[in-house]
């Protein structure tokens, strides 16, 4: 079986869309009159969910209008931040069929189906025209792709001279297995063993988008952002009625716990990074 059919069946869960409606009730919300900010707890699959997607694009020059893509675009809901609150148009690509159909399910409930569209396949084989895009997105995504100079190729290749290309990865951290401290521990939301997990330090992404076409404008790196997360999720004592324990099904305790471990232990660390394309 190939990594990317294996990243897929990771993220299948099956049922989701019912899950996320039961969470909505549960949690005083109206299926039937939703707006963007009532998901915010569970359609943002990342460290920091909604703040991190805020923080990251604040640095962007947005503009209504712009033509946007979102890779790896799960759920959908930074793409329905994008269009809601900066009037972007937003295409979103996933390798997870059943993402792509709850997320297209979500923007009609938000009223955002005309301004955002969500559709199945690779990062690695964009299915749109070169020069298409006036921006890129990519949150925790790399982690998949082993390949990430010709995934950073392909991304160039769709956007327009000038475009930006903003990625918010978990990325290896000072304390991986170069430096003695260890291999990370498995389960982890984006994979479930070694075998679909590619991460790579700030300074490899660095260097392959500069060979890929882009000059890289800004970096920061916010573990200080996923410490204070999990500083919240352990306060809470216990999963909300919506959150994102219901995307990552049964093993969602693992896989939050060996998160916060590899975090704590500094072998990997969500890090933002800004390009534009040359």
């Amino acid at each position: 079986m190939d990594v990317e059919r294996l990243v897929a069946g990771h993220y299948a869960q099956g049922g989701l869309e019912a899950a996320i409606l039961a969470g909505l009730e549960a949690a005083g919300k109206d299926p039937a009159r939703l707006g963007v900010d009532d998901l915010a707890a569970v359609d943002e699959f990342h460290i920091g969910v909604r703040r991190a997607t805020e923080e990251l694009t604040a640095r962007l020059a947005l503009a209504p209008g712009m033509k946007l893509l979102d890779i790896g675009s799960g759920l959908g809901g930074a793409a329905r931040l994008l269009a809601a609150r900066h009037g972007c148009d937003v295409t979103g690509i996933d390798l997870t069929a059943e993402y792509v159909a709850v997320a297209n399910t979500l923007a009609a409930r938000v009223g955002l189906a005309g301004r955002v569209r969500y559709v199945e396949g690779s990062a690695m084989a964009l299915p749109f025209a070169d020069a298409s895009f006036d921006g890129a997105t990519m949150l925790h995504v790399g982690m998949n792709i082993a390949d990430k100079a010709a995934l950073f190729r392909g991304v160039r290749r769709v956007l327009k001279p000038g475009a930006f290309f903003a990625i918010y990865d978990v990325m290896a951290g000072d304390g991986g297995p170069a430096e003695g401290g260890g291999d990370p521990a498995y389960p982890l939301p984006w994979a479930t063993t070694a075998a679909t997990s590619f991460v790579e330090p700030a300074a490899s992404y660095r260097a392959r988008l500069a060979g890929s076409g882009f000059v890289v404008t800004h970096e920061r790196n916010r573990r200080d952002l996923a410490m204070e997360s999990f500083a919240r999720l352990r306060a809470a004592g216990g999963p909300p009625p919506l959150g994102l324990h219901l995307v990552m099904g049964e093993a969602a305790r693992a896989k939050v716990a060996n998160m916060i471990g590899n975090v704590e232990r500094g072998l990997v660390a969500p890090v933002e990074i800004v390009a534009r394309a040359d």
